[in-house]
């Protein structure tokens, strides 16, 4: 009986080509739906919200540097306006300016009469965790980064330096919750580092200190 050699179709490599790219499609069908419940899940437990609780505040209050820094500086009014999100239900994150002067507490500028000081201008970005108990109540802990730019009046630049610090931020307060409207009260201890802003007479270091701030505000969230 005769023979005849097996050739290969011209439609056979295109109706393979087809049913792989059938599978493929299928497979990512079948993914997307799986990629979509797996960040739903991720969601879930962090406890993202769709629409996070926002925020803007202005805070009063007083406060001064620690150690030696604080020897030369007296307690000094600050004012700040902050922006704050709550994607979270447990937390949320704050980012804000602060102004403050302290006034100088120095003998060597005793005789100079126009009460001289330090001006502190402050950026700062806080992570804070707090529960809201009965959608009111709201205690928190918080910390975070910050940087100052210090800059002492014309009369006290003999002694006293234009430094930038870098601060390290620990809070903890208490805000309440009425409508759309928010106050609260806060204490902040802030490490600082780089301190520039004066030298001791007599040793020729840097002073060195940190910086420890209350204060209340009122604001809005929506």
């Amino acid at each position: 009986m005769a023979s005849f050699p097996v050739t290969d179709f011209p439609g056979r490599n295109a109706m393979r080509r087809s049913i792989v790219g059938g599978a493929a499609a299928a497979a990512l069908g079948m993914a997307g739906p799986a990629f979509a419940i797996e960040a739903q899940q991720v969601g879930e437990r962090l406890r993202v919200k769709e629409r996070p609780l926002v925020g803007v505040d202005v805070r009063l209050g007083l406060g001064n540097f620690t150690g030696d820094l604080g020897s030369n500086t007296k307690v000094g009014p600050l004012l700040g306006i902050n922006a704050s999100a709550y994607p979270w239900q447990y937390g949320g994150v704050e980012v804000g300016y602060e102004g403050q002067r302290f006034p100088i507490d120095d003998s060597r500028l005793r005789n100079n009469g126009d009460g001289e000081g330090v001006w502190r201008h402050n950026a700062t970005l806080l992570a804070k965790a707090g529960p809201l108990i009965d959608e009111k109540w709201r205690p928190f802990v918080g910390a975070g980064v910050g940087l100052s730019y210090l800059n002492p009046s014309d009369g006290a630049d003999r002694f006293y330096n234009n430094d930038w610090q870098t601060e390290l931020p620990l809070a903890a307060g208490l805000d309440y919750r009425f409508g759309n409207l928010v106050a609260g009260a806060r204490a902040t201890y802030r490490f600082v580092g780089g301190e520039g802003l004066l030298r001791n007479p007599i040793t020729n270091a840097d002073e060195k200190g940190s910086l420890l701030n209350g204060n209340v505000m009122i604001g809005g969230q929506f």
